[in-house]
């Protein structure tokens, strides 16, 4: 009798193995998931203590969520090898509802988003062939570069109101660190290349210290182990507006969502039909909602991760699954967040400004794909993303707007992605339905 061979998706690797490369992966995306927190806190103000919360907690759910989409649970999760992790879409949004309507709102937006997003999930996955590849490559480069202001900020030493903003010490350091990140990245290969910023970010951080330029006074007063406890910013408060925005945003997830799915599925050889993407939606809401109740953020499919799977051909989604558990361990060590936190701002420019160019470039490597010669696809990403970028090159042009209008006109990956979806469906080529876009044969018809 002729045993069938294992799917590869599903093979269960030796505990040492499976643990090895699943921090392997948690390493490639760590850098990327703590940004979030990192970046929130610093624009809403928030205290040292506050940002060691948001690390800790974004680490734990990121884990969670990651478990959730890899192992499943009945209808929910893809039970494919996705990592999930703080997403960047979310940010402008969830910066504007803190200005407008204070902490707590966005925390009651983000799990009403979320609980809308599971509820919801059979129609977004029918809606997502909206979101063509012009739309989701525009989205991606408008995001890239909306950070990079940031990166000039953490680069300048993190107060653009501060005397000492812009010194040279803070040049010097930010461009060290990203000397570092940039030399572990082309001279190595491999594991060594995949950690290249987490790398960057040591180095940095120990010649601040060796400088005098490091304050870690933090890391030692916070305690070894702690449980991140649930609403430690106080009770949510939901509005309805809110919610209504934070649920839009979360489309832009799920087009990214849907990009990450399919990419996958090719690189694993597994199908991934509606019913798939309706589960990995399911799996994004559930994780959000919880990212709300403990103090984080909307997940989404992280892309470096797609690639480390395309690299290493170890497909299983329980080595996935064991990041999840790894990401989990890590939030438990609020001397880790407090390290993070405490790093000197320059030393984070320095990495985040090679982290946020490789967002746009991401963007631009999936409109390098897009056909533009004979079609209008050309004209719908010049609109899109000049719309997208209007909030940070001309910070005041809404300023006359007030309330909703301004927390819509002011978001520019909304602006974006708006933009791209409706000027598809007025002037773009006729939309393939997913059965087409998973189908190569149709693909190549299509374009």
């Amino acid at each position: 009798m002729q045993h069938r061979k294992p799917d590869p998706v599903d093979e269960v690797l030796p505990l040492g193995i499976l643990f090895t490369f699943g921090l392997q992966h948690a390493l490639v995306m760590y850098s990327g998931t703590v940004a979030v927190p990192l970046i929130f806190s610093v624009t809403l103000g928030l205290d040292m203590n506050q940002t060691i919360t948001l690390i800790n907690s974004g680490l734990m759910t990121s884990g969670i969520a990651t478990i959730i989409q890899t192992v499943g649970i009945g209808r929910i999760g893809s039970r494919l090898p996705i990592v999930q992790g703080s997403s960047f879409v979310t940010l402008a949004s969830m910066i504007m509802i803190g200005k407008s309507y204070g902490n707590s709102a966005i925390f009651g937006a983000i799990i009403g988003a979320g609980g809308c997003t599971l509820l919801l999930a059979p129609a977004l996955g029918r809606l997502m062939r909206f979101f063509p590849p012009v739309a989701i490559g525009c989205l991606l480069t408008v995001i890239g570069l909306t950070l990079i202001p940031v990166a000039g900020v953490w680069l300048g030493g993190g107060t653009p109101s501060d005397p000492g903003f812009g010194a040279p010490a803070n040049l010097v350091l930010g461009g060290v660190t990203m000397a570092v990140t940039l030399a572990v990245y082309a001279g190595f290969s491999g594991f060594i290349s995949n950690i290249s910023v987490l790398l960057g970010l040591v180095v940095g951080s120990i010649v601040a210290i060796a400088c005098g330029m490091g304050h870690f006074q933090a890391v030692h007063d916070a305690p070894w182990f702690a449980l991140s406890m649930p609403m430690a910013f106080g009770v949510p408060t939901f509005h309805v507006m809110p919610i209504i925005i934070m649920t839009l945003t979360m489309l832009v997830i799920l087009a990214e969502t849907t990009g990450n799915c399919i990419a996958v599925g090719r690189i694993i050889d597994r199908r991934v039909d509606e019913d798939t993407l309706i589960a990995a939606f399911r799996a994004d809401g559930l994780s959000t909602m919880l990212g709300g109740i403990f103090n984080s953020f909307p997940y989404n499919a992280f892309t470096q991760n797609t690639g480390l799977i395309a690299m290493t051909d170890i497909k299983s989604r329980f080595v996935v699954a064991a990041a999840g558990v790894v990401l989990i361990l890590l939030g438990l060590f609020p001397k880790l967040g407090a390290m993070i936190a405490a790093m000197p701002a320059p030393v984070l420019g320095g990495c985040a400004l090679v982290m946020f160019g490789m967002t746009a470039v991401g963007g631009i490597r999936e409109l390098s794909h897009v056909r533009f010669a004979g079609t209008r696809n050309g004209m719908i990403a010049a609109v899109s993303m000049g719309l997208g970028m209007l909030p940070m090159s001309c910070p005041t042009l809404f300023a006359h707007t007030s309330g909703v209008t301004r927390l819509f006109l002011g978001n520019g990956v909304f602006l974006c992605v708006c933009s791209a979806v409706l000027l598809n469906l007025v002037i773009g080529e006729r939309i393939p339905t997913l059965e087409e876009e998973l189908d190569p044969d149709n693909a190549q018809q299509l374009s």
